[in-house]
């Protein structure tokens, strides 16, 4: 076998079933690391969702990867005039939009609020009816999000964005605002007869993952047990080593056995 491993046709077997293993393998870690964002989205949802609201004053030391979903109060007064559409936003199985608000608090900061979805017009692309926030002092009980990248080519009409990217909320209202997280709208006082829709907490799993990682490493496994397969029987062939041939009894030889028998 050693012999015949080292012709140049299957060492290039070889080279190929090493490189599927390689990529094979390389698909599974890439799986097992998408397992562990899973998780960790699901434990960060698990640890923040339920706590009781802070009092955000500032955001020296808070990270938005870390602190995703926690609950946090501010308290100040919307910038009507700079409210921002997100469209294509699915919920519920339809397409709507979500309303961002710029809110100045009291400690001086300007963060982005969403305040909810709003569903498409009737008869044309644009909401018909944009719920307006509650002017004057308000107190915004809202969880803490990042930011979403910018999707590139995607445009947007006027006073909409195609995606929550506080860089371009930014731009569009023409003055400083916290870039690094929004806040997702749970209440505020004082209320509005009419809102958007509320965010609903999601429901996250692990998806697929784990299973798609054992599959890459059966793959890699499969590839390398065929080939050590192939090369031991062309080598018993070149030896002259026959198989082995396993002879079973037709059920007519079996019959004449039991009448022999029988008569002896």
């Amino acid at each position: 076998m050693i012999r015949l491993l080292l012709t140049k046709r299957w060492l290039g077997y070889l080279a190929l079933t090493v490189v599927f293993a390689l990529v094979s393998s390389f698909f599974g870690l890439w799986q097992w690391d998408r397992r562990g964002q899973a998780v960790a989205a699901i434990n960060v949802l698990e640890a923040n969702w339920d706590r009781e609201p802070q009092e955000l004053v500032s955001v020296e030391g808070l990270s938005p990867a870390r602190d995703q979903w926690t609950p946090v109060v501010v308290r100040g007064e919307y910038v009507l005039e700079d409210q921002i559409l997100v469209r294509t936003r699915p919920r519920g199985g339809q397409v709507g939009f979500e309303v961002l608000v710029p809110f100045l608090t009291d400690s001086g900061m300007t963060l982005v609020v969403n305040r909810g979805w709003i569903p498409t017009g009737e008869s044309t692309d644009f909401p018909d009816l944009v719920p307006q926030a509650p002017s004057g002092d308000v107190s915004v009980v809202a969880r803490i999000k990042p930011g979403e990248p910018t999707l590139r080519g995607r445009g947007a009409p006027e006073g909409q964005l195609p995606s929550i990217d506080l860089g371009a909320v930014q731009r569009a209202v023409g003055y400083e605002l916290e870039t690094s997280f929004f806040l997702l709208l749970d209440r505020e006082t004082p209320e509005v007869s009419v809102a958007p829709l509320p965010a609903i907490r999601p429901v996250l799993d692990e998806g697929p993952h784990l299973s798609y990682t054992l599959q890459w490493f059966v793959f890699a496994l499969l590839a390398l047990i065929a080939f050590g397969a192939l090369l031991r029987q062309e080598a018993r062939n070149e030896a002259g080593i026959a198989p082995k041939e396993r002879t079973k009894k037709s059920d007519a030889d079996e019959e004449d056995a039991l009448l022999d028998g029988a008569r002896t």
